[in-house]
């Protein structure tokens, strides 16, 4: 099966190790960016895959090229114009220190980039899936109805569409994201959200459901699948439950509900190294469970294990077989040296 993803891949330079932009006299490089993340993991675990954007035709938008089709993923359909790739700083958190993100995207090849430069018909051709971000249509208006060509001409040519939530206060507000994203649920087979953005940006109230933890519990998660469907009719919803206990240290659980069954995985706590792209590898185990026919359990026990195990790799891509989540999955987290 074949998934075509829709974003924007950008250069992220971060000080060394946990060091804090006041000290910073050099930056480690890689590229990343939400659905690139997808795609890399999905291209990990067997599946073809496209990775669809923007990017200069010059040597710096090359190398973001290469990384993508260092980890098989296709790129023969990036547009190559503009003159700038987007650019995120980010600081390392560490112990009660939070991370930090600092944006340097305006201007970027696919911010100026047209909605009609991408041919969704061609594009989509031989594909199953699409897959976008709620970051994507914040980047201009011009990707805003990009996506929604997009999605208009996946549901005409039978392709399914899933939709990572995800909400970015720094690119765009609440009430334009709501303005937004509510309609592009009409597309949407598969919904990946948090509590708190099925909440902010799809106006789902879940203020009198139970909490455990600072997490909804099994039936308030049920309940927030249930309202989410009953309002967007989106057959299939995975929420992502994160309990932070410092920068250092998370827990990670997921649920994955379809047609009034849920089910849910373990709690994974774990020792930071990365958290960036950790929801991307969450996104990429669903839909690498649902392409492979693993069943609604072992979907999302392998989701949150890529989540998990994603924590524990430097940069954004989640650099783990599907073996290698698949072990964790079933029970193999010791971190024992394998000889």
């Amino acid at each position: 099966m074949k998934t075509v993803t829709f974003g924007e891949i950008m250069m992220r330079l971060a000080p060394p190790a946990h060091g804090r932009f006041l000290q910073a006299d050099r930056f480690d490089i890689v590229y990343g960016g939400g659905e690139a993340n997808v795609s890399v993991s999905l291209s990990n675990c067997g599946l073809e895959t496209e990775f669809v954007t923007a990017l200069p035709d010059h040597e710096i938008g090359q190398c973001a090229v290469n990384a993508l089709r260092r980890y098989g993923v296709g790129t023969e359909h990036i547009l190559r114009q503009g003159s700038r790739i987007g650019i995120y700083f980010i600081e390392n958190g560490a112990s009660q220190r939070a991370s930090k993100v600092i944006y340097d995207r305006a201007g970027s090849s696919i911010a100026t980039a047209k909605a009609a430069d991408f041919d969704w018909k061609e594009i989509l051709k031989g594909a199953d899936w699409l897959h976008f971000s709620g970051i994507t249509p914040a980047i201009s208006a011009e990707m805003t109805a990009a996506v929604q060509e997009a999605c208009a001409a996946a549901k005409e040519m039978g392709v399914k569409v899933s939709c990572d939530l995800n909400f970015r206060s720094k690119m765009w507000s609440v009430e334009k994201a709501r303005s937004v994203m509510q309609p592009l649920m009409q597309y949407v087979d598969l919904l990946i959200a948090n509590e708190q953005h099925i909440s902010q940006i799809l106006e789902i109230d879940i203020s009198s459901l139970p909490t455990e933890d600072t997490n909804l519990t099994r039936e308030g998660c049920i309940a927030t699948a249930e309202a989410v469907n009953a309002r967007y009719h989106i057959p299939m919803i995975a929420i992502t439950q994160r309990r932070s206990l410092s920068a250092s240290d998370n827990k990670v659980k997921g649920m994955l509900w379809q047609e009034g069954k849920a089910a849910f995985s373990a709690q994974h706590l774990m020792h930071i190294v990365d958290r960036v792209g950790s929801g991307d590898s969450f996104t990429a185990g669903i839909l690498t469970g649902i392409q492979k026919g693993f069943g609604l359990q072992k979907t999302v026990d392998f989701a949150a294990a890529a989540c998990c195990l994603k924590h524990s790799v430097e940069g954004d891509f989640n650099l783990m077989s599907e073996g290698e989540i698949m072990a964790l999955a079933e029970g193999e987290g010791s971190g024992s040296v394998q000889r």
